[in-house]
Order: structure tokens, then C-alpha cells, then sequence
């Protein structure tokens, strides 16, 4: 049986990790209230954009030859691993690892033996993971989780768009845990580049449009902001949802140190009930011993 003192200092340390816990539920729940409007705010402006981009792609049928769709043969890869930046999450950073894994296993295991798998990490859990692995890792934007904005997605955007045209990559994907509710995440891979035109069932909804400029023209400023636009949503969706695992992980840590502290201090209350009957046992035995000499 543990000594008094070591069951004390083990509820005082159980009571301050749940204080801790106590906090950090508190500030993830005000940091996936902003977050949360934030993607709100944003999912409509991605897909009405990605449907303008689609109708415009579909109904383009002089055959001109864009870089942005340009399918080639996959040989180098580039995956897009979301993460966060800390820990305390749950399973919200494995879920990512896994799928990334998931992703190289089912469709470029010939590629990742050859050397030819590439992860640009956003969030510096999944730079460490990869890293650790022995991954060719794009480490320029771990940073962007820490303080988002549109400005230093679009930076990464940038690169990758750079790197396909120059044929650095010939596919890019992104992995993702997209925000559901507090409690969900849902993991998301989607193809980034190049970019996915429509399949023939899904061109009844064409728009006939009236181009001003040129169709060319629009297609060219169009697809990159759109591209942009599809990762900000994937960083935003993603730090809600961490924020969300976050939350839900400290609410049931702080439980779990409220179940502890029952049975330390049951326990704790046997071991002093204990000392007491012993010493009790003790002053008895002495009192008898006297009297019998």
C-alpha cells in the first residue's frame, strides 16, 4: 500500500493537470468559435467558385491546351498533409498520418519506392512525422497554422502550382480532416492538381455564359485563385476541426482526472484509516506489555 504522502502528492498533481485540462477546453472553445465562422463563411464562396470553374471547363471545347489541367504520367507526387502545430488532440494529427499513408499504399507505392513521394507539410506535427521517416519533406510552410491568413496560403499555392508547371510534380493531393462538429472530423483526400474536370454526367447544369474578356482569359486568372482559394478552405476546415478535437479531448481528460481523484482520495482516506488503526494497535500493545511486567 502507497505511503500517505505519496497519495497526496498524486492528487495535487492530478488536480493541477485537471486544472490545466479545465483551460485548455476553455481557450479551444474559444478558438473554434471564430474558427468555425470562419469556414462557415467560407464553404459557400469555394464551392460557388468551383462550380463556376467546372461549367467553364466543361463548356470549353476548342481543345486549347491548359497547364492546370494537364493530365501526365504520375511519376513524381506531391501530398499536402494538414496538420496542427501541437499536440493534445486526440487522434485528429494520426488520422492524417494514416491517411497520407493510406493514400501512398493504395496508389503510389511504386512511386514512394522509387523515391518519388514528396509531403509539403502545413503544421509542424506532420513536418515531425515525416521528417522522422525519412520523407522528402517541403518544410517552407510549417509555420501558416500558427497565425492563417489568405496571404501565406496563397504563398503555398503558389509554390505548388510553380513546381507542377515546371513539371516538378506531375500530381498533387491533399490530406485533410475536414470540420463536421465539435466531436466529428472527417478525413478528406482530394485531388489538387491537376485540376479535375467534370465527367459527362455532370454537365447538365452548364451555364451558357457571356465572356468579357475572353473565355482564355478568365480561365487563366480564374483557375489559380480558385486553386488558392480550395487549400485556404482546407487549412480553415482543418484548424476547426483541430480545435474541435482539441476541445473534446481536454473535456474528457478533465473527466478522466475527476474520476482519478475519486480513487486517490478513497484511497488515500483507507491508507490514513489504516496509519490509525495501526498506531492505535501499537499504543495498545505497549499499554499491555507494561502491565504484564
Amino acid at each position: 500500500m502507497p505511503s500517505l504522502k505519496e497519495v497526496k502528492n498524486r492528487i495535487t498533481s492530478v488536480v493541477s493537470t485537471q486544472q490545466i485540462t479545465k483551460a485548455m477546453k476553455m481557450v479551444a472553445a474559444a478558438k473554434l468559435r471564430r474558427s468555425q465562422d470562419r469556414i462557415m463563411q467560407m464553404r459557400p464562396f469555394a464551392q460557388k467558385l468551383a462550380y463556376i470553374l467546372r461549367n467553364l471547363s466543361s463548356a470549353q471545347s476548342d481543345g486549347a491546351d491548359n497547364w492546370f489541367s494537364k493530365v501526365r504520367e504520375e511519376k513524381k507526387i506531391l501530398i499536402v498533409a494538414v496538420s496542427s502545430d501541437r499536440g493534445l488532440c486526440g487522434s485528429f494529427n494520426t488520422n492524417v498520418f494514416k491517411g497520407v499513408l493510406r493514400v501512398i499504399n493504395e496508389k503510389y507505392e511504386q512511386q514512394y519506392h522509387q523515391g518519388n513521394v514528396t509531403v509539403l507539410s502545413i503544421g509542424k506535427k506532420a513536418e515531425d512525422y515525416f521528417g522522422k521517416r525519412k520523407f522528402p519533406v517541403v518544410k517552407n510552410f510549417t509555420g501558416i497554422i500558427a497565425s492563417i491568413s489568405f496571404d501565406r496560403v496563397a504563398d503555398a499555392s503558389e509554390y505548388i502550382m510553380d513546381a507542377f508547371k515546371k513539371g516538378s510534380y506531375d500530381k498533387v493531393e491533399i490530406v485533410y480532416n475536414e470540420f463536421k462538429n465539435v466531436a466529428t472530423q472527417v478525413l478528406r483526400t482530394e485531388q489538387y492538381l491537376p485540376v479535375v474536370m467534370p465527367a459527362s454526367d455532370e454537365r447538365t447544369a452548364e451555364v451558357d455564359y457571356i465572356y468579357q474578356p475572353d473565355r482564355e482569359e478568365i480561365m487563366t486568372g480564374l483557375i489559380p485563385k480558385s486553386l488558392k482559394v480550395q487549400l485556404f478552405k482546407a487549412v480553415l476546415d482543418s484548424n476547426a476541426a483541430e480545435n474541435g478535437a482539441r476541445m473534446t479531448a481536454m473535456d474528457k481528460a478533465t473527466e478522466n482526472a475527476g474520476e482519478l481523484l475519486k480513487e486517490l482520495r478513497l484511497t488515500y482516506n483507507r491508507t490514513r484509516q489504516a496509519a490509525i488503526t495501526k498506531e492505535i494497535l501499537e499504543i495498545v500493545g505497549g499499554a499491555e506489555a507494561l502491565k504484564a511486567s
